[in-house]
């Protein structure tokens, strides 16, 4: 019926394949037995399946990823081509069909928000005629929870969060960075702070972005950095001239490196969080400094928002009544990316990867959006990994990062490369993929975020894991705290 489409095939299309694509939520919501989607991105010859809503049998809704570009769209409802009267549309030659323009200018658009997932546009989603049947959060619940969180928060202190036994890796800058990136492969840590004998002190972190940067300066043409130097190039080298890279300089045109961002034992939690949330880091050093004799300060823990989720789930774990938004489903609160509604524009799209995309524009990615991690899903939009900043230390096994070419190398086999190392950061039960669904409790997402290197939730669909959005353990905290 509606054949000879001119328009670009953005299910198919392989080149198209490795481009930030927009994950776009289509919804049929005026019931019927069978529906089915059909449109200039499936060239007109497939006919994608779409699922009741979840406690909303008569709203059908489907996930597809568009690429940049003009698209055209029907429904096939019960046997019947329909389109949607409330959504654009146009006369063709197949009839009246709906219509919808993705927008965006780049591969990362330079709106892209810098914290890991941020926050949808509430009035938008609860219009949503799917979630007419979902409890409305009251504001009175929503500043009393609040309230009592940021009470407990700022009467409870850093120090609670060490454990009672455990360790701490610090490396000295004068490490070579090779050495320094196979040590947080071999304990399976994402980061570590830095010690400068010379000074005393502690003066950094070292963690996946650093990698990151350093094999795209390998990559480049051009650069200063080769393989071999980077067998001897030092941590301290490496920071010097990420410094310069950035071009961080004060007044006197010399290089500014970032300060080191740490708490002390005895800072409240409230203070810790906020600390971690303003300078966009996944954990700062915990060190205790002694104003009454000249000995070296000494690292403590690595605070992180995962510890300090898991104090709040331990304060309420018997009094959680006292937080009434714990109850609240989290697709009728302000939480998290979600895929946007047919229609709505978004200029902070949720970025997904396939399998044979490149490394390298993954890493890309990764940096130009400021995001953690991204979710790897097959033609049908549905999850089937993820990547992650921390995932890039496993190509310091066995020198892999001097063999490979990041533009030649897929993510699905830079994936497969990890699957063999002693459990990384990010593994909980055995899982990569920690995942949850659209009507789960806001209580039962901070359970699975508050466990051990867990900091995101992919929302899937029930049934087809078809990506619906993430949510981060920042954005849990930003909610939270009314941030």
């Amino acid at each position: 019926m509606f054949g000879g489409s001119t328009l670009a095939n953005n299910r198919g299309n392989s080149a198209a394949s490795a481009q930030l694509v927009t994950p776009t939520r289509f919804v049929w919501p005026y019931g019927g037995r069978r529906v089915f989607l059909s449109g200039s991105f499936t060239r007109w010859t497939e006919h994608v399946p779409m699922s009741p809503l979840e406690g909303c049998p008569t709203v059908f809704q489907v996930i597809c990823n568009l690429t940049p570009g003009y698209h055209q769209y029907k429904f096939y409802v019960d046997g019947e081509w329909r389109h949607d009267e409330h959504q654009p549309f146009v006369n063709g030659d197949g009839g009246v069909m709906n219509t919808i323009l993705i927008t965006v200018p780049d591969m990362v658009p330079t709106s892209f928000s810098p914290s890991n997932m941020d926050v949808d546009d509430f009035s938008q989603r609860v219009a949503d005629p799917s979630q007419d049947s979902i409890p409305r959060m009251s504001a009175v619940d929503l500043e009393v929870s609040r309230h009592r969180i940021a009470v407990l928060l700022s009467n409870r202190t850093a120090y609670e969060l060490l454990p009672e036994s455990g360790k701490v890796i610090a490396l000295d800058v004068n490490l070579p960075v090779k050495q320094a990136f196979h040590i947080l492969y071999e304990q399976g840590i994402p980061l570590a702070p830095l010690w400068d004998f010379g000074k005393g002190q502690f003066v950094g972190v070292l963690g996946p972005l650093d990698f990151i940067l350093i094999l795209r300066e390998l990559g480049t043409h051009g650069s200063n950095l080769t393989e071999e130097e980077l067998e001897t190039h030092t941590i301290a080298a490496w920071k010097e001239g990420k410094a310069h890279i950035s071009r961080q300089y004060d007044g006197t045109g010399r290089p500014n490196p970032r300060p080191l961002v740490q708490v002390g034992p005895y800072d409240n939690l409230k203070d810790v969080t906020l600390k971690i949330l303003q300078n966009k880091v996944a954990a700062v050093p915990v060190i205790y400094s002694s104003l009454q004799d000249e000995s070296y300060p000494q690292l403590l823990h690595l605070a992180s928002l995962s510890g300090i989720l898991k104090c709040i789930c331990r304060y309420f774990r018997h009094s959680s009544s006292s937080l009434p938004i714990l109850q609240q489903p989290i697709c009728s609160i302000p939480l998290g990316t979600w895929v946007p509604r047919i229609g709505e524009s978004s200029s902070k799209p949720l970025a997904t990867l396939r399998p044979h995309a490149s490394l390298g524009s993954a890493l890309s990615l990764l940096v130009q959006a400021e995001v953690s991690s991204i979710p790897v899903v097959d033609d049908n939009d549905s999850l089937i990994d993820i990547y992650s900043r921390s995932d890039i230390t496993a190509l310091a096994k066995d020198k892999a990062y001097a063999q490979i070419h990041l533009d030649d190398m897929t993510v699905h086999q830079a994936l497969q490369l990890g699957q063999d190392a002693s459990p990384p950061y990010g593994i909980f039960n055995g899982q990569r993929c920690h995942m949850c669904l659209r009507s789960d409790s806001l209580g039962k997402v901070i359970e699975r975020l508050a466990n051990p290197g867990v900091r995101r939730l992919v929302i899937v669909e029930a049934g087809s894991k078809r990506v619906e959005g993430i949510i981060s353990l920042s954005d849990v905290f930003k909610f939270l705290l009314g941030l």
